[in-house]
Order: C-alpha cells, then sequence, then structure tokens
C-alpha cells in the first residue's frame, strides 16, 4: 500500500467516524473500509503511466478529458493502431467521484484554475471582477469536475450547424452518436428506443436520493401548468429531475466509461502529468507530424505516423495551435511567433452563464447543507456502504426546467432558458468566497446574515447567449496562462432574457408547493446596487452584472466551419484548415452553443470525431 492510498484510508475513516458516538463505530469503520476497497479497485482499473515513450505513435491525442478519452477508446478498436494519450494531470481517485464534493474539486490540483480578464460588464461582485474558470486538469478531464448533468441540446442546434454548412452535423446524424455511448438506467426511459438505448459505455442515471425540495420543484412547475419531460427526448421544453452522468450513485467520468473498460489493450499508451507545450508543424508542407511535452522537467519529442488530435478544451487547444503557429496572423507576429497558418483560433468564445445568488430562505431543515450531511451518521453509511442518500446528488444540484420566452405557448419550443434547481444554497464563506470568488464586502453584505438559514437556489442560466469572448495568448511560453476575455453580458438581449428567468423563479417560489416551506426570498441587496429599487428590472440587471456565474461550458474557440466561413478553424471533418494530419475534437470546435450543459454534446463530438478518423483512413464503420 503506497502512502496516497494509505492517507486515503485515514482520511475515510477519519472524516466517517470524527462525529460519531463510540457505539456506532464498527458500522462506519465497516462502511469506510468498504468504499476504500472499492476505490483501490477503482485506482487499479484506471489505465497506467506508461514508463517509456515510443520515438512514433500512429495518433497522438493531446488531452485526456471528456472527448480524448473518448477517442483513444475508439481508435484502439483498431488494433494495428499504436494510439498514444497525453495527460497534464494525474490519476482519477475515488473521493472525486462523490457526487456532492463536486464543487470543491476547484480547489484542488485537478483543477487549471484559470481566471478571466477583469471587466466592468460583469463579474463586478467578484474579487479583481475576474470569473474564475475551472477546467479538469485529471484524467476525465472537466468531466471529473462537472456536476454531470446530462443534456443533450435541442434538435434545432445542430440542423442549425448543419445550415451553417458544417454537412453531416444535423440532428437526425447526431442523434445516432449520442445514442452510441449511452446506456440509460431508467426503465421508463430506456423503452423509448427512438431516443435511448442501453449497453454504451456512458451510463445515465437519477440520483438515488432526493430531498423534499427537489419534489415540490416539480410540483410547482405543474401548478403552473408545465409538463413532465424527458428533456433528452422529443421535446425540451418543461420540468425535470437531472440525468446524470452517475452508475450507482457515483461520478461516471470519461475516464471511468471509455478508459477504464480497454485498460489493457496493447496498443493504448498513457502519459500522465504529461504538459503538451508544442504542436510539431513542417512550414513548408503545413503538416503536423508530433509534438513536443513535458514531464518530470524533462522535454520530449514524439512523432505521429498519421495524426496530432488536439481535445485539450475551448481554452487549451486554442492556445497550443497560436503557440505552435496556427492562429490570428496579427496576434501570433506581435509575439514574434512564425506563422504557419493564419486562423481565427481564439475567437468565438461562449459559455452559459447565469445570475447567481438567487436564494430562498425557508422555515424547514430540508435542505442540503454541509454541516448537516455532515452530522448525521447514517449519512455516511449511507452513502459509503451503499452509494445511496444526500451524498450521491450531483453538487447539490437536483433538478431543471427549460423554458421559450419568445414562444412561451409551444410545448415543441427552442429553450433559451434553464432554470436549474438546487436544494441547498451557495450560502457558506467555503462556496462564495472560495469557489466563485466573491469578494467579502458583498458576502458579509448579503449573505453571512442566513448562513444558518436552510436556503433554496436556482440558476437562471442564459442558453443562447449573443455575447461571444476570446482567447489570446498572454505570451509564447506555454506555461503562462493564456488571456480569456469572456464578453459577459455585451448583448442586451442577454440581460433580458436572464431577467425573465429570475421572474420566472419568483412565481415558482410563490406556488403552493414551496409555500409548504414558507419560502420567501432573500432580499438583502447587493451593496454595488442600492441605488436601484430591489426587484425591479434594474436591479436585476445589476445583481446580474455583480454575480456572474460561469456554468462552465466554455466553448466554440476553434470553430467548425467551411473553406468558405473565414472564422471557422476547422472544417466538417474536424481538421484544422491549412494543415495536414491536425484535427481538433473537443468542445471547442462548436460553432454555436448548444441549448444543453457541454458535456454530453463533446461525448457526441468525441464519437463522430472517432468515426471520421477511422472512414478517412479506410476502416468502415457503422453506426
Amino acid at each position: 500500500m503506497g502512502p496516497q492510498s494509505l492517507l486515503y484510508l485515514c482520511l475515510v475513516v477519519v472524516v466517517a467516524t470524527q462525529r460519531v458516538a463510540d457505539t456506532a463505530y464498527p458500522t462506519i469503520i465497516e462502511s469506510a473500509l468498504s468504499i476504500y476497497l472499492e476505490g483501490m479497485a477503482q485506482s487499479e482499473q484506471e489505465p497506467r503511466d506508461d514508463p517509456v515513450t515510443l520515438p512514433e505513435y500512429d495518433f497522438i491525442i493531446v488531452g485526456a478529458g471528456t472527448a480524448g478519452c473518448v477517442l483513444a477508446s475508439r481508435l484502439t478498436e483498431i488494433a494495428g493502431w499504436e494510439v498514444l494519450l497525453l495527460e497534464a494531470g494525474g490519476e482519477e481517485n475515488f473521493v472525486m467521484d462523490i457526487p456532492i464534493v463536486a464543487n470543491f474539486l476547484q480547489f484542488s490540483e485537478a483543477n487549471w484554475k484559470y481566471k478571466t480578464v477583469p471587466s466592468d460588464k460583469a463579474c463586478l461582485g467578484l474579487v479583481n471582477k475576474q470569473c474564475n474558470f475551472p477546467r479538469g486538469k485529471v484524467m476525465g478531464g472537466s468531466s471529473v469536475l462537472n456536476y454531470m448533468i446530462y443534456t443533450r441540446g435541442n434538435r434545432r442546434d445542430y440542423d442549425r450547424w448543419e445550415k451553417l454548412g458544417n454537412t453531416g452535423w444535423g440532428w437526425d446524424t447526431v442523434l445516432k452518436y449520442f445514442m452510441k455511448s449511452e446506456d440509460i438506467t431508467m426503465p421508463e426511459l430506456a423503452q423509448d428506443d427512438k431516443y435511448h438505448r442501453t449497453g454504451g459505455y456512458l451510463t445515465i442515471s437519477y440520483a438515488p436520493y432526493r430531498t423534499p425540495l427537489a419534489e415540490a420543484w416539480m410540483e410547482a412547475g405543474k401548478e403552473m401548468g408545465q409538463k413532465v419531460v424527458d428533456y433528452n427526448g422529443p421535446t425540451q421544453v418543461g420540468f425535470s429531475y437531472l440525468q446524470s452522468t452517475t452508475k450507482n450513485g457515483t461520478r461516471w467520468s470519461s475516464s471511468r466509461a471509455f478508459l477504464h473498460p480497454v485498460k489493457n489493450r496493447k496498443n493504448l499508451h498513457v502519459k500522465k502529468r504529461a504538459r503538451v507545450t508544442k504542436i510539431l508543424i513542417d512550414p513548408t508542407m503545413k503538416a503536423a507530424y508530433g509534438v513536443q511535452f513535458r514531464k518530470n522537467g524533462r522535454l520530449y519529442t514524439v512523432r505521429a505516423k498519421r495524426e496530432v488530435i488536439l481535445s485539450a478544451g475551448a481554452i487549451n487547444s486554442p492556445q497550443l495551435l497560436m503557440i505552435s503557429g496556427v492562429g490570428p496572423k496579427k496576434h501570433l507576429d506581435d509575439l514574434k511567433i512564425p506563422v504557419i497558418q493564419n486562423l481565427k483560433v481564439g475567437y468565438n468564445l461562449m459559455d452559459h452563464i447565469a445570475k447567481g445568488g438567487l436564494t430562498f430562505v425557508i422555515n424547514d431543515t430540508v435542505s442540503l447543507r454541509t454541516d448537516s450531511i455532515l452530522a448525521r451518521t447514517e449519512n455516511y453509511v449511507d452513502y459509503l456502504a451503499f452509494h445511496q442518500g444526500p451524498m450521491s446528488i450531483p453538487g447539490g444540484c437536483e433538478a431543471l426546467a427549460f423554458f421559450d420566452f419568445k414562444d412561451p405557448d409551444n410545448p415543441d419550443g427552442y429553450p433559451d432558458m434553464e432554470l436549474l434547481f438546487e436544494s441547498g444554497s451557495i450560502v457558506s464563506e467555503m462556496t462564495l468566497r472560495r469557489n466563485f470568488g466573491i469578494t467579502d464586502e458583498l458576502y458579509d453584505a448579503v449573505y453571512k446574515p442566513i448562513e444558518n438559514e436552510h436556503t433554496w437556489m436556482v440558476f437562471p442560466m442564459l442558453m443562447r447567449p449573443k455575447s461571444k469572448g476570446r482567447i489570446m495568448l498572454r505570451s509564447a511560453d506555454p506555461a503562462d496562462k493564456p488571456l480569456i476575455y469572456h464578453n459577459y453580458l455585451s448583448h442586451p438581449e442577454d440581460v433580458e432574457t436572464i431577467i425573465k428567468g429570475i421572474n420566472k423563479t419568483i412565481e415558482l417560489s410563490r406556488t403552493n408547493a414551496f409555500q409548504k416551506f414558507a419560502s420567501r426570498l432573500h432580499d438583502i441587496p447587493i451593496p454595488g446596487c442600492k441605488q436601484h429599487v430591489f426587484g425591479s428590472d434594474q436591479y436585476w440587471e445589476c445583481a446580474t452584472r455583480h454575480l456572474t456565474f460561469t456554468i462552465y461550458h466554455q466553448s466554440g474557440t476553434c470553430k467548425m466551419g467551411p473553406r468558405s466561413d473565414k472564422s471557422a478553424v476547422v472544417d466538417p471533418r474536424l481538421r484544422v484548415h491549412g494543415v495536414k494530419n491536425l484535427r481538433v475534437i473537443d468542445a471547442s470546435i462548436m460553432p454555436e452553443i448548444p441549448t444543453a450543459h457541454t458535456n454530453g454534446p463533446t461525448f457526441m463530438i468525441a464519437e463522430k470525431g472517432a468515426d471520421m478518423i477511422k472512414e478517412d483512413w479506410g476502416i468502415k464503420t457503422t453506426i
């Protein structure tokens, strides 16, 4: 047993026993031992860090995130292909896969810990007016840091992609790739074989535990005339409990889903804690032929016989392209980086954002509070032994609702708003001050007075933002984090839509379902917004600009489009325009952000991308 494993065992036992009476020790210790053994078994299932690096591979995949793990799994199905998967982070461990701890992972080394450039339009109530941008730096990438919410988006999203010139990306095609991954565990959904399937690598399930507040959310929707829907089925508008990438009450990351089952393939080679510093591109032939990466202080050069595939995400993929000479000519010239191909890399940055801190106080002890969860012995036993209880709820999020405010009477609408329901709140110093970076002044004035209250909250999430930002290099040094200009709320329609979402949430709070708990809107005004009448549209705009929260869906910075699209970086087969043997396959290729939490669409993009690679190298595929 290594020191890390021993520390893990001690941590589990200490946490599990610190608040319980002596008479409960045997049950708790047995439960802790059970999850320890499960965690050890899981760690043995992750592909090992290969000690030897070959000089050449058929394919080199940069980034073992959501897309990279799918690609590594699918490409190594071809026994004659040697595949190298490079990941800057380390191993995923079982503690990361306890759903309730999702937001705490942002404080770990599994996070790149990006911050945006200060803005005068959004994130005004955050330290230095900067938003935190968590991104996964671990096997499994951001699928290990996220809240596990699985949504595909609307059919119109993908039909729109195809109309923009991206042949083969319409709904009828991409639905097959969503389904290819899926192992749906809800019997009532599995019956609909037009939209769901069982047997794929990616398990989709409901959390095994629900609070009374989540049930109230669903009842509130019915009171307001809304339907309960399968939002990954034929229509999206309506209310639902969360479908999540979880299995048996644990996180089901891309690594666990796609790499663990194939860890013994001899043609799969994995290097962890390997930071790629450059893509090697022949400037004359304009063809990628390998990568450079750093590991343990040593610089390695590895060649690719067939292709280099960037799956480093919406921040790292454009950064690596630009450092390697693929990007906007003027920007690269300014940094004295030799330009190989002039493309709009780093533009088109999109994200889903929400007004944070929309909180409702209740008169009952039914919300999720960390102190309450940790104080109850049965919660440890429920989770450690059975993977049930409140610790199985993904980050405290339990349900959602989609609305189309432009066409509210259309049951088959095209949502512009998601209300993400959380049966607890962000009312804690740990969450607000560290997670979201809220200033001490704002926290002390607005949230400290209700720290001891039971509360629930909603994120009114903008689904089809018109505001777009940009990623730029800080320098030519790959170790320097890039400049992130989010440009949130620069378009007035984005503000108007979020305000509609806030008002709809307040309506829901007044239903009988929530008044059973005497729900009331927390109404201490934000200090920087006191000049406006609390509850007015002007106040809510000010509050949104102060507490602007990313939903971690950064995308679009290596836009997919035909050659005629001057803003496109990759073509519809995800090949970088003008550079041979180089593809980008991750959320950065999205031409427009879908009405979805982007992890699900990224699985789809990788599944489709893997088939396109096989086809382009003469391998017949079926879907």
